[in-house]
């Protein structure tokens, strides 16, 4: 009896130990790459995708999660016809990330439209104070049916 108590005693603390070392790994952006936590100032660019020549510029705050999860809230398009845009990052490796997100939207009397997606690629500066973005958006009718695409970068510095 002494004996199996001892042994799952120890069984424990290996779990324990193992899971505090693991852990932190998880949270901070799979696998080390949360460095890119926390929120930051953004301007997007909508870019002639067959060009590259700028269309239009805007505003965006968007907040990287802890997990893996993000938030976006946008100037480019009136709050009252598009939702923010929910939606997932990962770490790729070294400063590279990637994320995409879902944004619902609206007419100006308030009827659902569709939605669109957006999917950039991230180069992170050695600080980890900047960002640069490159990436497609998808808009869809409220049926699914896909509508049209476009290209866009950004830059974006941390939030303070």
């Amino acid at each position: 009896m002494k004996n199996a108590m001892s042994k799952a005693i120890v069984g424990l603390v290996l779990t324990i130990s193992l899971s505090a070392m693991v852990a932190p790994v998880w949270v901070s952006g799979h696998g080390g790459g949360g460095r890119i936590d926390g929120t930051w100032d953004v301007q997007v660019t909508i870019r002639n995708c067959s060009d590259g020549v700028e269309i239009r510029s805007f505003k965006s705050l968007t907040t990287f999660m802890s997990g893996g999860t993000l938030v976006d809230s946008t100037s480019g398009i009136p709050q009252a016809q598009r939702t923010p845009g929910q939606g997932v990052w990962s770490h790729v490796s070294g400063n590279i990330y990637s994320f995409s997100f879902k944004s619902f939207n609206f007419n100006a009397v308030g009827n659902f439209t569709g939605w669109t997606t957006i999917i950039h690629e991230v180069s992170l500066d050695s600080s980890g104070d900047e960002y640069t973005s490159a990436g497609t958006s998808k808009i869809y009718d409220a049926n699914g049916n896909f509508l049209f695409g476009g290209c866009s970068t950004t830059t974006a510095t941390r939030f303070e």
